[in-house]
């Protein structure tokens, strides 16, 4: 497991990313996107589902929890936690299959709700981590640096 790190300087850079690491995703893969309101999270899954081909509208799904984004080759979930409180309320809402086994690609932000706050500190041993191990996740924290300049670090674990 090996850290990168990379700067990009506009909306548009962070969303080539996302394109960029479409290219390699495969089903049963969780990427877990951790950082503030505005850090960039939405903007890389829009990068993702471009690269997959999906060519509508993507916006985070805050107040619906999951939405799916259909494609001709993979299922593409996006679900944002900010709302749910606990692991508990992940479950009864019903969203563990996404987290645990996707049937596709899950793409997740403000992913501690689910996996703890102990996963996303760097250099941390992982023994939170709750995702099958035939499932690979990508943690990837993004910061605002200034403007629009957002740093991503970011590991693959159990790929």
């Amino acid at each position: 497991m090996t850290m990168a790190t990379c700067i990009t300087h506009s909306p548009e850079e962070t969303f080539a990313l996302g394109e960029e690491w479409s290219r390699s995703l495969r089903s049963g893969e969780v990427i877990a996107f951790a950082g503030d309101l505005g850090a960039g999270k939405t903007q890389l899954v829009k990068g993702i589902a471009a690269g997959l081909g999906y060519d509508r509208r993507v916006q985070s799904p805050t107040f619906a929890l999951i939405n799916e984004y259909p494609l001709t080759e993979l299922s593409l979930f996006h679900l944002d936690l900010y709302r749910l409180e606990t692991k508990q309320e992940i479950l009864v809402a019903g969203l563990d299959e996404f987290l645990i086994e996707p049937k596709g690609v899950t793409l997740v932000e403000w992913p501690e709700r689910w996996f703890g706050p102990a996963f996303f500190e760097l250099n941390e041993a992982k023994s939170g981590f709750v995702a099958a191990p035939e499932t690979g996740v990508r943690r990837v924290f993004l910061e605002t640096l200034g403007g629009n300049e957002r740093r991503l670090v970011y590991e693959d674990i159990g790929v």
